[in-house]
């Protein structure tokens, strides 16, 4: 589905997922609600690592060192993402083989040890719904936003279908292969330990102390390629909505390295001043907040299929409309769960967020009206030729007519280029 998302809407200008409610949704204070969701869950997410390298280091930091680590940690990592997508890229790798490496090796040490009756031993009375839900919920959630960095990769609709076929195979290991090892080696008796940053002293147990330090390391510095990466796509996905129009054209900005300036430095605002939460508190609003624009997009996505069946998609998901929504229902039925779960402390927050949101909606709206403040005009409908579903020969004139048509439901502004 993610590719069917971003070959619907491919252009030079990527705010990815959001383009669909944009097209699908009315009006367009709805799509402008869905777009604060995502916006604000993304960088609730990448809140998350700092705190989460912190935890993973072990030491006691007194609160006035540790937000003074979490200002150096971010102003580090935000200026390595000012530096350029080609760079994050080269680091995320570098990062995931080294983290992926001591798991490695405590699989290898742990096969001795393991014995499969142990993976069926539960305690049903320490089960946490709620934190086993939004933990899992969060660990596999975020696919979509690769569709907001589309733009910046040579030939996406060829690309992302095999990059997200591998990345799932890849990341279904990742989980499940460390977490058979651990809990197969370790007696049944340990399950009330697995906590936040347990698999370290699970190498511990299995490996020695060596063990343990690698992956508090690894675990650690995997933290720092998930901030790069979420920073990317949260400021690229501000990017291509100022480039749309739809919030002001200072967003839009580029560095000489080619990255989003101010949409860096606004996401990485936002990442101080919500690090002083704890873990779990991120992680349930970030959740809630996900959850209502995801089913935005599915609504999109579907409504998409049945209102505009023909327009012109370079990958399409080869089922029809019944199909499409029936694939979307899984999805959805775990999201409302993990909502119906949510404490009345996230609901209370959540519904602040709403409210924030659709006050800078408005806000924004009547900037735009009365010229206080540039934006940038979308791209008007062209005439251009379609290209057939499938075709596997489309041209960049076909890209930008398929980018046209999705924003052609939109006003079109008296002025071409910039509005005042």
């Amino acid at each position: 589905m993610l590719s069917d998302r971003i070959h619907a809407v491919p252009a030079q200008t990527w705010p990815g997922i959001l383009v669909m409610p944009c097209r699908a949704i009315e009006p367009k204070s709805r799509h402008g609600m869905a777009q604060n969701f995502l916006v604000a869950s993304g960088t609730l997410d990448n809140a998350l690592y700092p705190v989460l390298f912190l935890d993973y280091l072990r030491a006691p930091f007194p609160p006035p060192l540790r937000s003074l680590a979490v200002l150096g940690l971010t102003a580090a990592l935000t200026y390595l993402n000012h530096r350029g997508l080609h760079l994050v890229g080269l680091s995320a790798l570098a990062l995931t083989a080294f983290s992926l490496s001591p798991f490695v090796a405590l699989t290898a040490l742990a096969i001795p040890k393991i014995r499969p009756s142990r993976w069926l031993a539960v305690d049903v009375k320490s089960i946490d719904l709620r934190g086993f839900f939004n933990s899992m919920f969060w660990n596999l959630n975020y696919w979509d936003k690769a569709s907001t960095l589309a733009g910046e990769v040579e030939d996406p609709r060829r690309t992302f279908p095999r990059a997200v076929f591998a990345a799932v195979g890849l990341v279904v290991g990742a989980y499940l292969v460390p977490l058979l090892a651990g809990t197969g080696a370790l007696p049944a008796e340990t399950a009330s330990e697995w906590t936040d940053g347990f698999f370290s002293e699970v190498g511990n147990r299995i490996g020695g102390p060596w063990l343990r330090v690698w992956v508090q390391a690894a675990a650690a510095l995997s933290n720092m390629g998930l901030f790069e990466a979420e920073m990317s796509s949260d400021s690229f996905q501000l990017l291509g909505m100022a480039e749309m129009g739809m919030i002001p054209a200072i967003f839009a900005r580029r560095s000489r390295h080619g990255t989003p300036t101010f949409s860096i430095l606004c996401s990485a605002t936002g990442v101080v001043i919500l690090s002083f939460m704890s873990f779990q508190e991120i992680i349930e609003f970030l959740n809630f907040l996900y959850g209502l624009g995801m089913l935005a997009v599915f609504a999109a996505f579907v409504k998409l299929r049945a209102k505009d069946p023909d327009l012109p998609r370079p990958y399409r998901i080869p089922l029809g409309t019944a199909g499409a929504a029936a694939m979307c229902v899984p999805p959805v039925v775990l999201i409302v769960a993990v909502m119906c779960l949510a404490s009345a402390k996230t609901v209370a927050v959540s519904a602040a967020v709403v409210v924030a949101g659709v006050a800078l909606y408005v806000g924004v709206e009547h900037a735009k009206r009365r010229g206080w403040v540039e934006f940038l005009a979308p791209v008007p409908k062209t005439d251009g030729s379609s290209s057939s579903h499938g075709s596997s020969d489309v041209s960049a004139d076909d890209v930008e007519d398929v980018r046209a048509g999705l924003l052609s439901g939109e006003p079109e502004e008296d002025d071409v280029g910039k509005v005042k």
